[in-house]
């Protein structure tokens, strides 16, 4: 079984966080690390510059907590924040880590995600690794 697991989170309401644990549990091998990951968007120079300093920082540290109880799910499950794109991140951190499993939800995809797809969508396309898609 797996023994780099990945698993990517969205704090929402359309991403089945608890089934993606559930899934990654039942794929680990002995021994297995798991890292729960959540990848907090760029967000573009021009409109960063009309955000106050304090209203970004307040958010990422809401975030950081949330997904500290998050990686809480998963035996010593790691949290890990990071910047980027996210379907670019998450393939970019599993090709450098070593992850040899990435185990995420996803939304039921619509009409605008045929033309620019999914977060999903551009991970299983791309990532070098198996990748286990939940809905």
């Amino acid at each position: 079984m797996y023994k780099n697991i990945l698993v990517p989170v969205v704090f929402d309401a359309d991403h089945d966080t608890q089934a993606s644990y559930r899934v990654a549990q039942a794929l680990a091998g002995d021994g297995a690390k798991f890292t729960v990951m959540h990848v907090l968007e760029t967000i573009p120079s021009f409109a960063a510059a009309e955000i106050p300093s304090g209203v970004m920082t307040n958010m990422r540290h809401d975030i950081e907590k949330t997904l500290l109880a998050a990686a809480k799910g998963l035996p010593d499950g790691e949290p890990l924040l990071i910047t980027g794109h996210p379907g670019r991140s998450i393939v970019d951190y599993a090709n450098n880590n070593a992850i040899d499993c990435i185990v995420m939800a996803s939304h039921r995809p619509g009409f605008g995600d045929y033309f620019l797809g999914s977060t999903a969508s551009r991970v299983v396309r791309h990532a070098k690794c198996a990748v286990h898609v939940i809905r």
